[in-house]
């Protein structure tokens, strides 16, 4: 299992890469994993202030639905056009072509206070 460590990830397994002022967003190996083939993503709050642990869209796989939600408050400045074609991007990539969201995090630093990858590791059993 994959576990990038230039990137931030959350208990609600979550990840998050900086990129200058912004930052970008997804679902980690492991969940994708746990989630099964993912056939659908919706997420509609392009353009909106999401707060942190909040709901921010869902994923929809074979045989369940699971939210999505925001690593640290922020504003979502796209999302992946990508993923309304091939959601199933996400179960094959998720740390590039799979990625949610685009966001202009409220507080770059909030991100440094998210798990390291060793730490997530340790958290799913990896």
């Amino acid at each position: 299992m994959n576990f990038p460590a230039d990137l931030k990830y959350t208990k609600d397994h979550e990840w998050i890469r900086l990129e200058g002022g912004e930052a970008v967003v997804g679902i980690t190996e492991f969940a994708q994993g746990e989630l099964g083939d993912i056939v659908f993503v919706d997420i509609g709050t392009e353009g909106q202030e999401v707060d942190e642990h909040a709901v921010f869209g869902t994923v929809e796989a074979v045989k369940t639905v699971s939210d999505l939600f925001m690593p640290v408050k922020g504003t979502v400045l796209a999302v992946n056009p990508g993923l309304a074609d091939d959601p199933a991007s996400v179960n094959k990539d998720p740390y590039g072509s799979g990625w949610m969201v685009r966001i202009k995090p409220a507080n770059v630093a909030d991100v440094a206070a998210l798990m390291s990858a060793d730490d997530y590791r340790a958290l799913v059993g990896h």
